[in-house]
C-alpha cells in the first residue's frame, strides 16, 4: 500500500505521467481535524460519477464496460499488443474522466480493434453495447467534447451532457435570455449553473436541477451524508455555517442559497482545513453557464501564507497602479484573502489533472461586494517542479543567460505568477454600470477573456521593483524569468499538448497564445523581441523586458475594456485572430523536439487514501497512505464511489 517517499512518478502512458504529492502538516492535525478532512474528502469522491456523466452522457456505460473487460478477460488475451493498447486507452479514459481528451477536447482513439474487443466480450458472456461501440469506434459520433467554433451550433456539436441531444444553441440562448430578464441586476444568481437543459413534452425547454430528489440525486445523497458528518468536526462557527449552507444548496438546488454559501465560505479563513466543493467552473460548457462538479480539500500552510500577507496588505496599490482605464478600476478592493495550501484530496474536475491555483467565487457581484478567496496549491507545484526538471526549458532556450535565469528563478517565478494571477488578477477591475455578466455579454469567449485578463495583471506587475521592496519577489530577475516562461510557453511549449492539425479549444491555452502572439507581433518590429532559426529550431528571445511590460499593459487595458463594456464583437475578433489557430509548421517542429526529450506533456496525480482507524466503534485516528498504482486507485474509486453508473438508463 505504501509508496516510498521519494517516488514522484507513479505511472506513465502515452502522453501522460501520473505523479504523487506529499501532504505536509497532516500528521500535526488533531483527531477532529483529521475526521473533518476525511468526511470532506469522501463527499468529494462520491461526486466522481457526476463529473463523468457531465462530460458525456455515455461515459459511465463505457467506463463500466471497459473495466469489466479489464477485470474479467482471460489471461490468454493479456499477452498481445492489442491488450497493451487497451490498457493505455483505459488509463487515458480514467485520466480524462471520459472518452474525450481533457485538454484537446477531441475523442480518444483506441489502438485496438472492434473485432478483438468483441471477441473478449463474447468470451466472458457479454456483447459490446451499441453506445459503447459507437463511442469507441465511430469517428463521427460525439467527436468533440466541447466545440467553441462560433460558425457552428456549439450546443448540438458538443458532446458534453449539459443539454439533451436535440437542443440547439439558439434555443438555449433564448431560454437564458428570458431567464435573465427576471433576475436581479445588482445580485444576479448564476443561472443555469447546476442543471441540465431538457425538452419538455410540449417541446419547450426546462431544467433538470442537480439536487436531492432531482438530477444526480443518488450521488448527492452520499455527498450530503458526509458533509453533515463534517459539520460535527468543523473547526469554528463560520466553517460550520458555510458547510450547512452547502448542504442546504445540494438539498434544494436553490442558486440563491449557493450565493449565500459563497459569501459564507469567503469568511472561512481562520481554520487549518479549507475546501472547494460544488458545481463550480464553467469551462466545459460551450455556452459558459454549466458548472462541473469538483472538490479540493486542503490544509493551510500558516507560515508560508503569513509571508505573502504583504500582497493583501497592499491590494489596493495594485488596483491604483494598474494600466486599465480609471473608469473600470474598483474604488476599493475588499474581502480578498490568499492562502498557500497543501492539497490532501481532489475529485471531479480537479482530478487526476489539477489546477495549481484557484480564485473563487466566480460571480462578479460577489467579488465586487464581498471579495474573493485565492489559494495556491503549493504541494502540487512542488511535485511538478520535482518531476519536470530543466530539460524542456533548455531545449527551447539558446542563450546561457536566459537558461541560468530559468534554473535560478524559474520555480519562484511560476509560484509568484500563480499568486498574482489568482489574487490580484481575478480580484481586479469592475463592470460598467448596467452591463450584464460576462457569460451573457461575451458568451463563449468570456472564459478566455477572463483568464487572459488575470494573466496580464500578473505579468504586468511581475517586473515592478515595488514587489522586491516588499519582499514578495527576491529580485526583478524573477519577473524576467516569468516573462521568458510565459512567452516560451504561449508561443511554443503548450503546442506539445495538441495533436498535429488541431486548433486550440481549451480556454487557458487560448489565453496564453492570445497574449503571446499579440505581444510578439508588436514586439518584434521594434526590437523588443526576436526569433532566430538555428539548425531548423526556432528560438524566441526578449531584448527589452520593460518595453514588453508596456505591451502587456496595453493589451490588459483593452481586455479590461472588453470585459467591463461587454464588447462581444471585440472579444470575438481578438480571440479568433490570436488564440485559436496554430501554425502547423511550428507545431511540427515543437512536437519533434519534445519527442526527443521523452517528457510527457500532461501530468496528473494520485490522491493519498484517508483510512479511519477504529477501536471498537470509536475512530481514534485517520491514517494517510498512498495507492500502489494509478490503476489500483481508479479501480478502487469505481468500486467504492459508484453512485450513478447503475441507475443511468441508456
Amino acid at each position: 500500500m505504501h509508496t516510498p517517499k521519494n517516488t514522484i512518478v507513479v505511472d506513465r502512458f502515452d502522453d501522460v505521467q501520473i505523479l504523487r504529492y506529499d501532504v505536509p502538516g497532516f500528521d500535526k492535525l488533531s483527531l477532529s481535524q483529521k475526521c473533518l478532512v476525511y468526511h470532506l474528502s469522501e463527499a468529494g469522491y462520491f461526486g466522481r460519477d457526476i463529473f463523468w456523466d457531465q462530460n458525456f452522457r455515455h461515459n459511465l456505460v463505457v467506463r463500466n464496460f471497459l473495466e469489466l473487460i479489464y477485470t474479467q478477460a482471460n489471461a490468454t488475451y493479456k499477452t498481445s499488443l492489442q491488450w497493451e493498447a487497451f490498457e493505455v486507452y483505459l488509463k487515458k479514459v480514467w485520466f480524462s474522466n471520459g472518452i474525450h481528451h481533457h485538454y484537446g477536447q477531441q475523442k480518444l482513439q483506441p489502438k485496438f480493434t472492434e473485432i478483438w474487443l468483441a471477441d473478449i466480450a463474447k468470451s466472458i458472456g457479454v456483447a459490446i453495447p451499441d453506445t459503447v461501440r459507437m463511442s469507441l469506434f465511430d469517428p463521427a459520433f460525439a467527436s468533440k467534447k466541447v466545440v467553441k467554433d462560433p460558425s457552428s451550433d456549439m450546443v448540438l456539436q458538443s458532446a458534453v451532457n449539459f443539454y439533451e441531444p436535440d437542443i440547439t444553441q439558439a434555443e438555449v440562448e433564448n431560454f437564458y435570455d428570458l431567464k435573465a430578464k427576471h433576475i436581479s441586476k445588482e445580485t444576479p444568481i448564476s443561472i443555469g449553473l447546476n442543471s441540465q437543459i431538457v425538452r419538455n413534452v410540449d417541446g419547450s425547454l426546462g431544467e433538470a436541477v442537480y439536487k436531492l430528489g432531482g438530477k444526480y440525486g443518488v450521488a448527492l445523497e452520499k455527498i450530503v451524508h458526509h458533509l453533515k458528518a463534517a459539520v460535527g468536526f468543523a473547526e469554528n462557527r463560520k466553517q460550520a455555517q458555510a458547510l450547512q449552507l452547502l448542504i442546504k444548496y445540494y438539498e434544494t438546488g436553490d442558486l440563491a442559497i449557493y450565493d449565500e454559501f459563497s459569501i459564507a465560505w469567503l469568511a472561512t479563513t481562520e481554520g487549518v482545513v479549507d475546501f472547494i466543493h460544488g458545481f463550480t467552473e464553467v469551462y466545459e460548457d460551450p455556452m459558459g453557464y454549466k458548472g462541473t462538479f469538483e472538490a479540493i480539500i486542503q490544509l493551510r500552510d500558516a507560515e508560508a501564507t503569513k509571508r505573502m500577507g504583504v500582497m493583501l496588505d497592499n491590494i489596493n496599490w495594485f488596483e491604483a497602479n494598474s494600466p486599465i482605464p480609471e473608469a473600470y478600476k474598483k474604488e476599493e478592493v475588499r474581502g480578498i484573502s490568499y492562502s498557500i495550501m497543501n492539497v490532501v484530496a481532489e475529485a471531479g474536475d480537479a482530478s487526476p489533472a489539477t489546477p495549481i491555483g484557484v480564485n473563487l467565487p466566480n460571480a462578479d457581484w460577489i467579488r465586487s461586494k464581498y471579495g474573493s478567496k485565492s489559494v495556491s496549491l503549493i504541494n502540487i507545484e512542488n511535485a511538478y517542479d520535482k518531476a519536470s526538471g530543466i530539460g524542456l526549458t533548455a531545449e527551447f532556450t539558446n542563450d546561457l543567460e536566459t537558461l541560468e535565469r530559468a534554473e535560478k528563478h524559474g520555480a519562484e517565478a511560476s509560484k509568484m505568477h500563480t499568486a498574482l494571477h489568482e489574487v490580484v488578477g481575478h480580484g481586479s477591475g469592475k463592470l460598467k454600470a448596467g452591463v450584464a455578466t460576462p457569460k451573457e455579454t461575451l458568451k463563449n469567449y468570456s472564459n478566455t477573456i477572463e483568464e487572459a485578463r488575470a494573466d496580464l495583471v500578473a505579468l504586468y506587475f511581475m517586473l515592478d521593483e515595488q514587489l522586491v521592496k516588499w519582499g514578495i519577489l527576491s529580485s526583478v530577475e524573477v519577473g524576467k524569468a516569468a516573462y521568458d516562461q510565459f512567452m516560451r510557453n504561449g508561443l511554443q511549449l503548450q503546442l506539445r499538448r495538441l495533436q498535429l492539425g488541431d486548433n486550440l479549444e481549451e480556454d487557458h491555452m487560448r489565453n496564453r497564445q492570445l497574449i503571446a502572439k499579440w505581444v510578439f507581433e508588436r514586439a518584434m518590429p521594434i526590437g523588443v523581441m526576436s526569433m532566430a532559426q538555428v539548425d531548423g529550431k526556432s528560438y524566441y528571445k526578449i531584448h527589452d523586458y520593460n518595453a514588453l511590460q508596456n505591451l502587456f499593459g496595453q493589451l490588459l487595458n483593452e481586455i479590461q475594456r472588453i470585459k467591463s463594456e461587454g464588447d462581444y464583437q471585440a472579444a470575438r475578433e481578438l480571440v479568433e485572430a490570436y488564440a485559436v489557430n496554430v501554425d502547423v509548421e511550428l507545431h511540427k517542429e515543437v512536437l519533434a523536439r519534445v519527442e526527443a526529450l521523452h517528457l510527457p506533456p500532461y501530468s496528473g496525480f494520485v490522491n493519498p487514501y484517508l483510512i479511519p482507524v477504529y477501536e471498537g466503534d470509536t475512530c481514534v485516528d485517520v491514517r494517510l497512505e498512498y495507492p500502489e498504482s494509478f490503476v489500483a486507485q481508479m479501480m478502487r474509486y469505481s468500486n467504492r464511489y459508484i453512485t450513478l453508473a447503475k441507475s443511468i438508463k441508456e
